[in-house]
């Protein structure tokens, strides 16, 4: 399985400096390229080339919007350091700490521009993409002003702002399979659940997990006074830990909904739905 999930990673990782490569100014491609290819697990692109082979497709005709939702991932990471003052991602300067505030807000802007440059040639791409950004904005803006203060507040914010992106990646990729509308909707209905479980453990990680684990600054939800299920619910990291292994099998029980036609793929999703919540980084 780990050979499989490498040689996809390979293959996006080689998307991604393509589609940067031709990015003007000089100065501008640096920055976009310190941002998107500085490493990271490269789960949503990943989980979308996959979710094109489960529904029947082959992996390459979902590069391109693989690509595009690390970017879109990426851009907003460069946005959410901002806000967070955070120096660091994935252990190296964070790109206003390498560039400065305006430099990397432009930097962010260029990722977008060329993530929707590739998802130009479908409708449906662009309109799922949109709708992602969309929810991740609102996401940003509910948890910098709105402030959620009850657990269904939380969990709504945790699909804006983490499942979405997830939702949108495994979407693509069956729409680059060309599945049905059923198969569409059980995919993004599995990454979205497994989005929250993403979400939720990271709350937890912040909470408990070391800087240098981490690879980027933790107790930052405390230092910003800014909402994480710990500080919102009162709930224990044990609790919390329960509840996303409850969005886990929330996922699993949606991928078994679905016409997925390659075993492989299956055993990938499921691992995923998995790794969300037993992730030490």
């Amino acid at each position: 399985m780990m050979e499989y999930v490498e040689a996809h990673r390979r293959d996006i990782e080689e998307r991604l400096r393509e589609a940067l490569a031709d990015v003007e100014p000089a100065e501008l491609r640096e920055q976009v390229e310190a941002a998107a290819l500085a490493g990271g697990k490269r789960v949503r692109p990943t989980l979308a080339v996959i979710c094109c082979e489960a529904a029947g497709g082959e992996a390459a005709d979902a590069l391109d919007y693989a690509a595009g939702i690390e970017l879109v991932h990426n851009a907003s990471l460069v946005v959410d350091d901002i806000i967070d003052r955070s120096e660091l991602r994935r252990g190296e300067p964070s790109a206003w700490a390498a560039y400065g505030h305006g430099a990397a807000i432009v930097a962010s802007d260029g990722l977008l521009g060329e993530a929707f440059a590739l998802f130009s040639d479908d409708p449906r791409a662009l309109e799922t993409a949109a709708d992602a950004l969309v929810e991740l904005g609102q996401g940003e803006a509910t948890e910098l002003v709105d402030r959620p203060s009850t657990e269904a507040g939380y969990m709504e914010l945790a699909r804006r702002k983490t499942g979405a992106l997830f939702r949108a990646a495994a979407e693509l990729g069956a729409l680059a399979a060309d599945a049905d509308d059923a198969t569409v909707e059980a995919f993004g209905t599995y990454a979205e659940r497994a989005g929250v479980a993403f979400q939720l453990r990271d709350d937890v990680l912040d909470a408990t997990a070391d800087t240098n684990a981490l690879g980027k600054p933790a107790g930052t939800d405390a230092e910003m006074d800014r909402p994480s299920v710990l500080r919102v619910t009162d709930r224990s990291v044990a609790e919390v830990n329960a509840l996303a292994e409850a969005e886990s099998e929330a996922a699993l029980a949606a991928l078994s909904e679905a016409d997925v036609t390659d075993g492989r793929a299956r055993d990938y999703m499921e691992e995923l739905a998995t790794f969300v919540v037993e992730r030490e980084r």
